[in-house]
């Protein structure tokens, strides 16, 4: 399982280890009302934490925990995976954060670390991001990944903007 680093992060795979920084940042209304709505039982937490494990053994990717490198501290999550959870699809990326680290740009940090390991260690030919048309924050870090906007589209059961970046396009983002 691959750890990723960043300026101010460490992106560890998921794991029963994270378990109480998952759930304080999953029961919270505001992380996730984007995010299905719903916040999240101590139940369904670990649930989605032995599906992540199950995951990255299966795929070699899945989700990770973004870990504040100068406090220890978990201060969200982010993804590779299936669009769709289907193995068909393209890969998709996403990524949410604690409240209090809103706005200090840790989502792009950490969104940069993850686009380059779906381009540059698992090869994959497109990448896309979805989110609801009113997550406007997700929508700049989209932008700001260099990430261009598809329109929208269905996914998990309602209307997502989509966004979508090639590996070309990846790659001469980062010769330039």
């Amino acid at each position: 399982m691959t750890i990723l680093t960043t300026e101010r992060l460490r992106l560890e795979p998921i794991n029963e280890h994270h378990f109480d920084g998952l759930h304080a940042m999953n029961r919270l209304p505001e992380v996730m009302r984007f995010v299905g709505g719903q916040t999240e039982t101590p139940e369904q937490t670990r649930a989605m934490i032995a599906l992540v494990k199950g995951r990255w053994a299966e795929y070699g990717f899945s989700w990770w925990a973004f870990i504040e490198r100068a406090s220890g501290r978990l201060v969200g999550a982010g993804c590779i995976q299936h669009l769709g959870r289907d193995p068909a699809n393209p890969h998709e990326i996403g990524w949410r954060l604690a409240p209090d680290c809103w706005g200090q740009g840790l989502a792009s940090e950490a969104a940069r670390a993850m686009a380059a390991f779906a381009f540059d260690t698992l090869a994959a030919p497109t990448l896309v991001a979805v989110c609801l048309p009113e997550n406007s924050a997700s929508r700049r870090v989209m932008d700001s990944l260099g990430l261009r906007y598809r329109g929208l589209e269905t996914w998990y059961g309602s209307p997502h903007a989509v966004y979508g970046m090639t590996r070309a396009a990846w790659q001469g983002r980062k010769a330039a």
